[in-house]
């Protein structure tokens, strides 16, 4: 009986220990159902936005398509979330420049290109292995082109203007000159404006929090004009979280989080360190910042702001009562990791949950390893204790069959009778 108890308190332990073990385990993920038809999808780039057109997306019994289209990562937003219901093919999705985690990065022709992923999902709440990822791409010639207008209502293309086209630009270079009399032959094309954020020498699309960046703000070397850089910000790209950076004194608002411009001697770069920071909800992190273009024969246009109050007042009234030549809006973006979340892809994951705060999370294999040992020194345990149990019951035996009774002579001295 004992040793039956033994056994059934071994086999009760290792039970529990193999569902608690199996809780962590996520559940076998199903063969995916392939999609009779593999969607189509057609990329339209329109100014300030993608126009994607999905064909053939899975169909109900009704022939119909109902689910959602999102962004990666941002399914729990409505605002880049879009929902179709009992949809008739084609699937049309608006996907915005400057916002839903869509990032540019400025190609070595001088052109800008946009990326982002989207994500098909063929239900309207939840998220099967039945979703499709697609990569979706629009490149222009220059910024200006990527977010100018149309002009032509049934012409959605993006115009294909450089920074040194348009009579709008040249406009702004008219107004320099106090008496407005300047020839047209006369006038300077304005030079591009760029923005780009590096990680050490490589352009930043992918850093952990406080890794160090560096911003890059610049116009094309020409000897007729200096930049100011005033009114930076940073945004989610949700139209949830803002945070001014720069005044529109050029003055930063927070050195902490992103300190004044320094600037080159020509007037013509401005370049800030800082570590990444990031909203706490989302990855995708926009810049913008405004350029002020300024004569570069204007002293003025030379001074850094002194960030003291009345000096850099006294120069903006100054500059405001002679009118700057343009104001151009330059941005970028990247995406910013916590820590936390930038592992390596042979990293042991970590099963956590609400816990107190003297409890210990281990990891999945530093937990099964020790399941392995306790459960190995258990049955050594067993084994000693049934040895133990069955060489005490074997003494016995032999104690009983071994022993005898004295039957020598005996004599009871209280009866002895002498003569």
């Amino acid at each position: 009986m004992e040793l039956q108890a033994v056994v059934f308190i071994l086999a009760h332990f290792l039970t529990i220990a193999t569902f608690t073990r199996c809780a962590q385990i996520p559940s076998i993920k199903r063969s995916a159902t392939i999609f009779t038809k593999e969607p189509t999808v057609r990329i339209q780039c329109l100014s300030g936005s993608m126009l994607i057109t999905i064909k053939d997306a899975p169909a109900n019994l009704n022939g119909q398509f109902s689910g959602m289209v999102y962004p990666k990562g941002l399914a729990k937003n409505s605002t880049c979330l879009t929902e179709y219901r009992d949809q008739e093919a084609p699937l049309r999705y608006k996907l915005p420049l400057k916002s839903c985690n869509t990032m540019p990065i400025e190609t070595d022709d001088g052109g800008i290109e946009f990326f982002n992923t989207i994500v098909l999902q063929p239900h309207l709440k939840l998220v099967t292995d039945l979703g499709r990822g697609y990569h979706v791409r629009c490149r222009y010639k220059s910024r200006e082109a990527a977010m100018k207008p149309s002009k032509s209502r049934d012409d959605n293309r993006p115009l294909a203007l450089t920074s040194a086209e348009g009579t709008d630009r040249r406009d702004y270079g008219r107004s320099m000159d106090k008496d407005h009399a300047v020839q047209e032959e006369d006038v300077k094309p304005m030079p591009a404006c760029h923005m780009k954020i590096f990680t050490g020498e490589k352009l930043a699309e992918n850093v952990k929090i406080g890794d160090p960046l560096t911003l890059v703000i610049n116009i094309d070397k020409q000897d007729t004009y200096g930049l100011h850089v005033t009114d930076c910000l940073v945004r989610d790209g949700l139209g949830w979280g803002e945070q001014r950076l720069i005044n529109d004194e050029g003055c930063p608002l927070d050195s902490e989080i992103l300190g004044p411009f320094e600037y080159t001697e020509e007037q013509t770069k401005a370049t800030v360190t800082f570590p990444a920071h990031k909203f706490p909800y989302t990855n995708s992190v926009y810049y913008q910042c405004n350029v002020k273009l300024c004569a570069l024969d204007d002293p003025d246009c030379h001074k850094i702001p002194t960030c003291s109050g009345r000096n850099s007042k006294r120069s903006k009234r100054q500059a405001d009562d002679e009118g700057l030549p343009a104001t151009i809006e330059v941005f970028s973006g990247l995406y910013v990791n916590e820590n936390a979340e930038v592992l390596n892809d042979d990293a042991d994951s970590v099963f956590k949950e609400k816990t107190p705060d003297d409890a210990i999370c281990v990891s999945q294999r530093s937990f099964a390893v020790a399941i392995a040992i306790a459960g190995l020194c258990l049955m050594l345990a067993v084994v000693l204790a049934v040895m133990c149990i069955v060489a005490r019951r074997s003494g016995k035996t032999i104690s009983n069959s071994g022993s005898s009774i004295y039957s020598g002579p005996y004599t009871n001295t209280a009866f002895s009778h002498s003569s």
